[in-house]
């Protein structure tokens, strides 16, 4: 009859080998001469340098009368703690835990943090970030979102930009804002998107109306075009580029612009290819589309214009006072156009503004 051996949880092979032994009045050089291995393997097993191979755990298994699952099973576990009480295995969990926590990589990439500081500091790093004392901390932050139901952006990534945003808009010195003077602005700044080198002229012209405004590329799967939100009673506006075309800087601009003037409260994340259908960005948009190109004469073109040629697109923009390219992206958005077409109005706008990482 098999003896039954109930190890203990985290008990060395070795330890229950050698009580075995001291029961049976048995040396480890018994032992040897009874499974036919060197005494210095016995030895090797007992001190614990040496594990249980499934070759001996059957040999053990025969001279103690148990299983050699038991063998098995109890050298595992006694690794498998040993392997969770050390120190790497500790950091692994640590840093495991961060990556979870937020976009590591991306904000490494873009400079946020230093990825070669000690797991310690590199935590820290990441609690300064996001202005918390715990990974375990909630971010709270009050965002209406508009993004893609099918591309299901990390809502973490999000935050990790938003607090990039806010980081850089904190550091901006600008003057106290006035609603009345920033909407009496706006045809001033509607004026500009003629040319696209005049898109350099915006940010020192919003700043100095009390707006932040900044510009940090999107993250990953974060699907985010810009935003409009309010930090220390400053409205801050922040732009992606995600798009680099005159059209999608105008549209996104205005769209945020748009929340300020209808001033709608709390955090808008925008993502433009992918409206949400909600009352307020509904809104929102309306008001940007309008602003770029008053609806009603846009109807009265299309209606009178069944070809839509290069020449009646720069007639109709020079007319409106705006760069065609702005003309070319309604008509694709709303399909009176392919999007392969007339794409040499659609040029590029981020060389002209400084981008921050």
């Amino acid at each position: 009859m098999k003896t039954k051996l109930l190890p203990a949880k985290v008990s060395p092979p070795g330890q229950i080998i050698s009580r075995e032994l001291a029961a049976r009045e048995w040396t480890q050089k018994d032992l040897s001469e009874i499974i036919n291995r060197p005494e210095q393997t016995i030895s090797a097993i007992i001190k614990g340098t040496k594990q249980i191979t499934p070759e001996t755990a059957l040999e053990l298994a025969s001279a103690f009368g148990t299983s050699a699952e038991f063998w098995t099973n109890l050298e595992s576990n006694y690794r498998l703690f040993l392997a969770r009480s050390t120190k790497k295995n500790d950091e692994i969990q640590r840093k495991s835990k961060l990556y979870e926590f937020a976009p590591i990589a991306e904000m490494a990439k873009h400079g946020w943090i230093n990825p070669e500081d000690s797991i310690s500091g590199l935590e820290q790093q990441v609690l300064n970030f996001f202005g918390v004392t715990s990974i375990d901390e909630a971010l709270q932050f009050q965002m209406s979102f508009r993004t893609s139901q099918q591309k299901r952006p990390e809502t973490i990534s999000q935050l990790a930009w938003l607090k990039r945003v806010e980081s850089i808009a904190i550091g901006q010195n600008l003057p106290a804002f006035d609603r009345a003077k920033f909407k009496a602005k706006i045809p001033e700044i509607l004026a500009l998107n003629t040319d696209p080198a005049n898109i350099s002229i915006l940010p020192e012209m919003l700043m100095g109306l009390g707006v932040h405004f900044v510009i940090v590329p999107h993250l990953q799967r974060t699907y985010l075009d810009g935003a409009a939100f309010w930090l220390n009673e400053r409205p801050v506006i922040a732009m992606t580029l995600r798009f680099d075309r005159i059209d999608y800087f105008w549209f996104t601009l205005m769209h945020e612009v748009a929340h300020i003037w209808l001033e709608h409260e709390g955090y808008y994340l925008d993502d433009l290819k992918n409206l949400e259908d909600t009352p307020i960005e509904n809104e929102a948009n309306s008001q940007a589309a309008n602003w770029l190109i008053p609806q009603d004469l846009l109807t009265a073109f299309l209606r009178d214009n069944h070809h839509l040629s290069k020449e009646t697109i720069d007639q109709f923009s020079h007319s409106q006072g705006i760069h065609p390219g702005i003309l070319v992206g309604q008509l694709q958005n709303i399909g009176k156009i392919p999007y392969k077409n007339h794409r040499k109005f659609l040029v590029k706008v981020k060389h002209h503004l400084l981008l921050f990482t």
